[in-house]
């Protein structure tokens, strides 16, 4: 009879339920998916929370394999050389593999005010603290969205959509990842939708109070509700715990995403930064890299060599509001092509990518070990044009 293994899942996100689903093949593998809420949060829905669409949750016996012990807790520290975990509510998980899936949340803003005044919307209680701001509001009063990803191009359209009066204040450039065509057609819709965009370097917030927004350009925008999108940070809990991380606090890791300290973690999705080169924080990611995680230490339990990762990108999907949409093609290396597909086709192909990245984590919990994805074949050209050398890696634990 094969020896139990115990793997420990910390997330639950789309990453951490995929990698905790495709262990499962295995009998012999005992998998604990370690997580803060009892709930899995669908993080591509969290605008449509804050504009009253969706609640944005699925429960988790919807799409977490029977096999999968959830544990609804918060992981305080990883004690590496004792193979364990540490609980906010005092105890502790053992593990033979431990797969790094913390995901990532908002960014500090680091702008005098906007820690006080302005409200993320990065994170399920941050989205749920937001919504009754919003719906407390007089219906003219201004709301201004600072950060022109998808995450602040959906929150400016879902709010403006529903009658509100919406600034989106861009920092450089409306959409950076969207081709000009793209970014055209984007500017299209939100201008239908009444929302005012502000593009360019003075377009760039200094300072936030209670009631107003301030641009570089020294212009104070009226501002009875603030939401700040710009940027992301991932948990530091990796730093805390001694292991080695990239400047944004993403475990460091080959391109097995193994850790370049301990050959028996293994990280995965936004908080994962393989080869210092990390791919684009996103579900289009996570999902992929939790499978690959997961497939890393089942070779190693195997003895078997692990695989480096192999990713390639579709392009981005944003929502503009419930009745239009854009889908920014690209090429699998995640650079926009100028194609892309708008308006309510561009609508129903986001709702069809949000329910089906939803499905995709309870297939693999029916069928472990189905997950698919694209490939690329050029990120080892990437890395060694970028680094000028092989990807380095590290002497790591037993």
């Amino acid at each position: 009879m094969a020896e139990n293994t115990d793997v420990a899942v910390i997330g639950g996100g789309y990453a951490g339920v995929m990698a905790a689903n495709r262990l499962t093949q295995r009998d012999e593998v005992t998998v604990t998916l370690i997580n803060p809420r009892r709930t899995f949060v669908e993080r591509l829905r969290l605008h449509q929370l804050v504009g009253g669409s969706h609640d944005a949750v699925v429960d988790y016996r919807e799409i977490l394999a029977d096999g999968v012990r959830l544990v609804v807790d918060t992981v305080t520290r990883i004690d590496a050389a004792e193979r364990s975990v540490m609980l906010a509510t005092g105890g502790t998980v053992g593990y033979d593999h431990l797969v790094y899936a913390v995901g990532s949340g908002s960014a500090d803003p680091r702008v005098p005010g906007a820690a006080e005044f302005a409200y993320p919307i990065a994170t399920l209680e941050a989205a749920q603290r937001l919504r009754p701001v919003v719906d407390a509001a007089p219906a003219t009063a201004a709301v201004t969205v600072v950060g022109a990803g998808p995450t602040g191009i959906e929150t400016a359209a879902e709010l403006a959509e529903l009658g509100r009066t919406v600034t989106l204040v861009c920092g450089e450039v409306l959409g950076p990842y969207l081709h000009p065509r793209g970014r055209r057609s984007v500017a299209k819709r939100l201008a239908e939708l009444g929302v005012t965009v502000l593009e360019g370097p003075d377009a760039k917030v200094t300072a936030v109070t209670g009631d107003a927004v301030q641009l570089g350009d020294g212009r104070d925008l009226p501002s009875k509700v603030t939401i700040w999108t710009a940027g992301f940070g991932v948990p530091d809990l990796a730093a805390r715990s001694g292991l080695s991380t990239d400047a944004l606090g993403r475990l460091l890791t080959d391109e097995t995403l193994t850790s370049v300290d301990d050959v028996r973690i293994v990280a995965a999705g936004d908080s994962a930064a393989p080869s210092d080169l990390p791919l684009r924080m996103s579900c289009q990611a996570a999902g992929p890299l939790g499978a690959h995680a997961a497939d890393t230490v089942l070779s190693r339990i195997a003895g078997e060599q692990p695989a480096p990762i192999n990713l390639g990108f579709a392009g981005q999907c944003i929502s503009l509001g419930r009745r239009a949409g854009i889908f920014q093609f690209a090429h699998k290396n995640d650079i926009a092509k100028g194609f892309y597909l708008g308006g309510r086709p561009g609508a129903k192909l986001k709702e069809f990518v949000c329910e089906r990245t939803v499905k995709q984590l309870a297939d693999e919990a029916r069928k472990p070990g189905s997950h698919t994805w694209a490939k690329d074949d050029k990120r080892q050209q990437l890395l060694q044009a970028k680094r000028g050398e092989a990807p380095a890696t590290a002497e790591r634990a037993a």
